[in-house]
């Protein structure tokens, strides 16, 4: 009897380990697909619905959708804004070269995730910086340009307009430094990983 219930937890416990895997892999799948359709159908609704934002919308919600006015001296709207360039509109200029550059950062970094990294912390945040950098290249080739609509003023200083993707790349980039930053133990030793 005692033996049968052995036997029954070691079924269950290696069915859990079978399931594990899988759940590693489908979960930041399933994270990295949707964060790449929340990009996606927040562009093509801004895209169709919201006017471009231009010099003459100086003031609040900025031919957009406001959100929130003087929340402590922030406001924050949802508008249409485009961006040929990388971040802030740098290098707009080389366009081509940049979506090159762009295809090959996800190539790489999706070798990476799948092949060499180690690190089980890390897929969750690379998934982040994959899927936003995704959404960013698919703009390029639907709009011809990157679709930013999130509209920040924080105390009268007027924050570069950005999306979903940039959030979602920002959030990936931030959880990388503090993981290789923070402390882990060895063998009862605290090391920096």
């Amino acid at each position: 009897m005692a033996k049968n219930k052995t036997k029954n937890k070691k079924r269950k416990l290696n069915k859990k380990r079978k399931l594990l895997p899988s759940l590693l892999v489908l979960t930041p799948l399933f994270v990295g697909l949707l964060i790449f359709a929340a990009d996606i159908l927040t562009k093509y609704y801004v895209h169709n619905s919201i006017p471009k934002l231009n010099h003459e919308s100086q003031w609040y919600p900025y031919y957009g959708i406001g959100v929130f006015e003087n929340f402590l001296g922030i406001e924050f709207s949802i508008v249409h804004a485009t961006n040929r360039g990388a971040a802030w509109g740098i290098l707009a200029e080389f366009q081509d070269y940049l979506l090159f550059f762009r295809i090959l950062c996800i190539a790489g970094l999706t070798v990476y995730l799948l092949f060499f990294n180690k690190n089980r912390l890390m897929i969750f945040p690379l998934t982040f910086v994959l899927a936003g950098a995704a959404g960013n290249i698919i703009d390029y080739f639907v709009y011809g340009h990157v679709v930013d609509m999130l509209k920040f003023v924080f105390w009268g200083y007027e924050y570069p307009v950005f999306n979903l993707a940039d959030s979602s790349i920002f959030i990936g980039i931030c959880s990388m430094i503090l993981l290789s930053i923070r402390p882990c133990y060895i063998n009862g030793k605290i090391e920096v990983s």
